[in-house]
């Protein structure tokens, strides 16, 4: 390969990268300062809701019909497209005055995100074969987890140095400079546009099934709760938008056309049991920050300044290990993925045993070493596994592949912060040292959650390869990544391109 070529596919990957990481950022970066938040709009607990979680509601709805796009019409006009909303929105969230302003805004800014990030998983994709690809996407998810790590400990610095007014303000602005430079990048250096599925009718009704199915179910665990009749007319859209996604499917494959959901993908059992991994390790992360915050605010009284000081570990440990994943992947191969979720099962069991134990003014840096322990755990799991489970995606899908991920994730993390957060909730109200107790049990029910992906991935271990070619982890040789302004013809003997 052209040096050229090579320096155009990094480029092509540094602005997949900053993609990643600016609108994973955002995600996180207001959880600390919800409380400066509320108290400045006068928002209520509904308003509240909707602002933190509407943002990955529409990212989780937006993920799969971009993706599915993007495969049939080309990357690039969409990534553009839908980072210019995200940076648009942004500012009026941040400049809004009313709560109803701010959750329209978060709305549009998260479905922008998933537009965005669907385009990246594509696009690292069609550029980078072979171990080159697994690298590639591989870092796309260390960065994205690295930045949703940072995030409470950059808007809690915000919040303490500039008040809480002005702080959750400069929150949602901290991504406006990040993605007018990455669009900048990304319109000089994108791949054209090239339509890589296969010629037809875009799969409207899949897409809409999709579309219902992700909002049936993330819907009811980020809005006040209903009771009982709610959850069972919740469960039964759920129940109605996949059976008749099941049945759209079979159709459209009985009359010869291409369905939403590519077939290799549904025959797949490694893509899907690496998915449900991918679930558990993200929603267990997401609910165990979530439920640290709340217990390090409002259990044991500290400052923005300190929580973020305490949960800074967890992303700083995150990138140096995911930068020696793939030599510890080289050495035990998908091992590592299961070694990650043994540590990170260890660093929760660790945080509950500190929390029953240890005095308050010990109990932060315990807490902070769990953290780090938490962050390695991340950086061994995440990248590794992402890669092995978008191997099996054919190029034609590798939109709608990465979407399904990312959509699962997203769900994954909408009912376990609702539920992780409401036993915690529940359970600090009360006696004295009932944060402590709360605290323990929360982080035991996400240790539960990471059991559950540690003996799937184990099982995973022991699946066959199948015809989308070797695991990532164990390649023997490096493979270059392919010119990002020109299609590389497909090699018979290569089967991971």
């Amino acid at each position: 390969m052209l040096p050229g070529e090579d320096r155009a596919a990094r480029r092509v990957l540094t602005v997949c990268l900053a993609a990643g990481a600016t609108t994973l950022l955002d995600q996180s970066v207001l959880n600390i300062a919800v409380p400066a938040l509320r108290q400045s709009l006068s928002a209520g607990a509904t308003d509240v809701q909707w602002i933190v979680s509407g943002y990955s509601l529409a990212f989780g709805i937006a993920l799969v019909p971009g993706g599915s796009l993007g495969d049939a019409r080309g990357r690039r006009h969409l990534f553009l497209l839908g980072l210019a909303a995200f940076v648009v929105c942004g500012v009026i969230a941040a400049t809004g005055t009313r709560p109803g302003t701010v959750v329209v805004a978060r709305l549009a800014q998260g479905a922008g995100a998933g537009l965005v990030n669907s385009q990246v998983i594509g696009t690292l994709q069609d550029v980078f074969r072979g171990v080159d690809r697994a690298r590639a996407l591989g870092l796309y998810a260390v960065t994205g987890g690295v930045a949703a790590a940072l995030g409470p400990a950059l808007g809690g610095a915000l919040v303490a140095l500039c008040g809480p007014d002005p702080g959750w303000r400069l929150c949602l602005l901290l991504s406006t400079p990040c993605g007018m430079l990455t669009w900048w990048l990304a319109a000089r250096r994108l791949p054209p546009p090239r339509r890589l599925a296969a010629p037809g009718r875009p799969d409207l009704w899949g897409l809409v099934c999709v579309a219902a199915l992700t909002l049936s179910l993330m819907l009811p665990f980020i809005r006040t709760p209903g009771g009982g009749p709610a959850v069972v007319l919740w469960t039964a859209a759920a129940l109605a938008a996949a059976g008749a996604l099941v049945l759209g499917q079979w159709w459209r494959v009985r009359r010869g056309r291409v369905p939403l959901v590519h077939p290799s993908l549904v025959r797949s059992a490694p893509y899907a049991l690496g998915t449900v991994v991918a679930m558990a390790q993200f929603g267990s992360s997401m609910a165990a920050g979530l439920v640290l915050t709340l217990f390090l605010q409002s259990g044991l009284g500290l400052s923005a300044l300190t929580t973020a000081a305490v949960t800074l570990p967890s992303a700083v440990a995150m990138g140096v290990s995911s930068a020696v994943a793939w030599r510890v992947v080289r050495r035990i191969g998908t091992h590592t993925v299961t070694a990650g979720l043994a540590l990170g099962i260890v660093a929760l069991l660790g945080g509950a045993l500190a929390a029953t134990r240890l005095p308050d003014a010990a109990l932060p840096v315990a807490l902070a070493v769990v953290q780090l322990g938490s962050g390695v755990a991340g950086g061994l799991a995440v990248s590794p596994n992402q890669a092995r489970v978008l191997q099996h995606a054919p190029a034609e899908a590798a939109g709608v592949a990465g979407g399904i991920l990312q959509m699962a994730q997203r769900i994954a993390a909408a009912v376990c912060l609702s539920a992780v957060s409401g036993i915690y909730l529940r359970g600090s109200t009360g006696a004295e040292g009932a944060p402590r107790t709360a605290f323990a049990v929360a982080s035991l029910v996400c240790a539960g959650l990471l059991g559950a992906g540690l003996v799937l991935s184990a099982v995973l271990r022991r699946e066959p390869a199948e015809a989308g070619g070797p695991s990532p982890a164990v390649a023997p040789e490096p493979v270059t990544a392919a010119p990002a302004n020109r299609r590389t013809p497909r090699r018979p003997h290569d089967p991971a391109a």
